[in-house]
């Protein structure tokens, strides 16, 4: 039934978007860029919004759930939809990761891993019970996450510590350091193509969808920058660099800290509220890969009782709590941005091959898919080596997996 408006598109919109990722994303930013951290979030909501523009393409043609993973076998083949299925399997198990740690980080700064771990163990254990995010709670971790990010504002311009020296040498990272802060802060962005699968709930989504993708991206990117500008004028590059928790260290800078304990409470509730729904996702996703012979059928089984793919739910668990124990926050969110970024570059290039030789707007959208592919690989690619090694690495062995899974059955 559609019931949603325009401006509902947009509130859903950024309901999922002002999350977590900016309460972990600064710091690794300002690591690679420095204040040129700044130019680099305008990249990223540039290339989110073309990622966001080609799933909504997508999304009206093919309205399934599966998102990249049912573009991709449609309009450019099965490897390329496994590709960009595995891609977002093992994307966000590592925005899991990151997600886990930056819960802890806010919760127990001393010792992150132990509150990272319990929350793994706790959500897996709600998950594999059939518990998802309500819309009382989505919006009731929208209020905690605005409320923490205007302590951060407060505390970061009121305190006394702000410093406009700070925000000197914006391209002190070189061009590399920018690309390489940007595919960081992509990562905060996440959650964008929610808007783009609302065809089935939206009035006019032809029309509805298109204008309330740029202002969801437009209204999330000022007050990114804010927040950015606030942490920079605060701690500058190297406090953000330096800091396990970034926005609780800008609330803790100046005569306002007493302000930090709500910032920490907001940036772990933000974690947990994300953590949740990222987990849900995968869980799911990995099932649709395994009914389609894509992935072990035995990751196919949904629980008798809760209805929920219960062994995908509990293998998920185990291999996160694996990489909380052996990886950092920066290193999590350079896995997943690049695993993440190549799933987009398929879509972009699944959208360009859409027919549509009628439309008027045709010329436009395919320049938009084309910036939206050639801006998630040059992004993916500026990343750390031993990032790009790893991720090529990983997609690689899941497309050989395939291969040799596909080849058994064939014998068999």
């Amino acid at each position: 039934m559609r019931r949603l408006g325009f401006g509902d598109a947009v509130v859903l919109g950024l309901g999922s978007m002002l999350g977590a990722g900016v309460f972990a994303a600064l710091g690794p930013a300002a690591a690679a860029a420095g204040t040129g951290l700044l130019i680099a979030l305008a990249v990223a909501a540039v290339v989110a919004y073309c990622n966001a523009t080609a799933s909504a393409r997508l999304a009206a043609v093919y309205p399934e759930s599966g998102g990249t993973y049912v573009y991709g076998r449609r309009r450019l083949g099965p490897v390329w939809g496994f590709t960009a299925g595995w891609g977002f399997v093992v994307g966000k198990t590592a925005s899991c990761a990151a997600m886990a740690l930056t819960f802890g980080a806010y919760a127990w700064p001393a010792h992150p891993v132990p509150p990272a771990v319990a929350a793994v163990v706790v959500l897996t254990a709600v998950n594999y019970l059939g518990v998802t995010k309500t819309a009382g709670l989505t919006r009731l971790l929208v209020a905690a996450t605005l409320l923490a990010l205007a302590a951060v504002v407060a505390a970061g311009l009121g305190g006394g510590a702000a410093d406009p020296a700070n925000l000197t040498g914006w391209t002190g990272g070189g061009v590399l350091g920018i690309g390489q802060a940007a595919a960081l802060l992509f990562f905060s962005f996440a959650g964008y193509a929610r808007i783009a699968t609302l065809g089935e709930e939206v009035r006019d989504p032809a029309t509805t969808i298109p204008r309330a993708i740029p202002v969801a991206l437009g209204i999330v990117l000022v007050i990114y920058a804010v927040i950015a500008v606030t942490a920079l004028l605060a701690v500058g590059p190297g406090g953000l660099a330096a800091a396990a928790a970034p926005l609780a260290a800008v609330a803790g800078s100046g005569t306002l800290a007493f302000l930090a304990p709500v910032v920490r409470v907001g940036g772990a509730l933000a974690s947990a509220g994300v953590l949740l729904s990222l987990m849900a996702g995968i869980g799911r996703t990995t099932l649709a890969m395994a009914r389609d012979h894509e992935l072990p059928a035995v990751l196919g089984a949904v629980h008798p009782r809760f209805r929920v793919p219960h062994r995908a739910e509990l293998v998920l668990g185990v291999v996160v709590v694996v990489v909380v124990l052996v990886a950092d926050v920066q290193a999590a969110i350079g896995f997943s941005s690049f695993a993440v970024l190549v799933y987009y570059a398929i879509a972009n290039a699944a959208a360009f091959t859409l027919p549509g030789h009628q439309s008027p707007h045709r010329a436009r959208l395919r320049v938009v898919t084309v910036i939206g592919l050639l801006g998630c690989l040059a992004l993916a690619f500026t990343l750390p080596p031993t990032t790009i090694a790893i991720g090529v690495v990983v997609l690689a062995v899941g497309v050989a997996g395939r291969a040799v899974l596909r080849t058994v059955r064939g014998r068999g």
